[in-house]
């Protein structure tokens, strides 16, 4: 199972390098909590591996195949280098998507059920959305776990992969507007409850 896990995690890298995107090794999930190569390290949850791991961000197939070769580190993908990436809940996401004719770029599901869409790095959010607790912009100095990093509660996974959209990254102001137009529903409004924390957001059927 490890070997087909890294196998697995280490083909997933591959592909993202070959598409211009940095990937850096994460802490592998082992037990209950993921494990990085700083034997004293506290941190439980998902992380990078090393500390210095912004330097390590590479593209580099050799380097790569080396990384996975040893160990299944979970997948992280460095944002505001080829793309920023907005974070929300993940109803908030679905009803963003049914406002679109189309899918405007990859979103990626993380296990806990947030979505995440991977936009053109640059721009902040729009004051609608910086008011909203639970949305989040990744931009430079962070990333995200990509599909199929497996986290505490399950795989990560992508609910419109970059291969649908042939690895188009939509402007970021395009998904905002759809987000935006999205937070204005009475549906949003009424499903919301009260108080939600941030990341408590169920992944809906679709």
């Amino acid at each position: 199972m490890r070997t087909l896990d890294r196998s697995r995690l280490g083909r997933a890298a591959a592909r993202y390098a070959i598409h211009g995107w940095d990937v850096v090794p994460g802490a592998h999930f082992s037990g209950t909590r993921f494990r990085c190569d700083d034997l004293g390290c506290p941190t439980v949850g998902c992380h990078p591996a090393t500390e210095h791991w912004q330097e390590l961000a590479t593209r580099d197939p050799s380097l790569i195949e080396a990384w996975w070769h040893r160990t299944p580190y979970a997948v992280l993908l460095p944002t505001g280098r080829a793309f920023d990436v907005i974070e929300v809940p993940a109803l908030l996401g679905l009803w963003a998507l049914r406002e679109a004719p189309r899918s405007p770029g990859p979103v990626a599901v993380s296990a806990s059920g947030r979505w995440m869409f991977l936009v053109s790095t640059g721009d902040g959010l729009r004051p609608e959305l910086a008011d909203q607790l639970d949305v989040v912009l990744h931009g430079d100095g962070s990333w995200i776990a990509a599909p199929p990093t497996r986290e505490a509660a399950g795989r990560a996974r992508w609910h419109t992969s970059p291969e649908q959209v042939g690895w188009r990254l939509p402007a970021s102001y395009e998904v905002q507007d759809l987000l935006v137009r999205a937070l204005g529903t009475a549906a949003w409004r009424l499903a919301r409850p009260r108080g939600w924390p941030l990341g408590s957001t169920p992944a809906p059927a679709v």
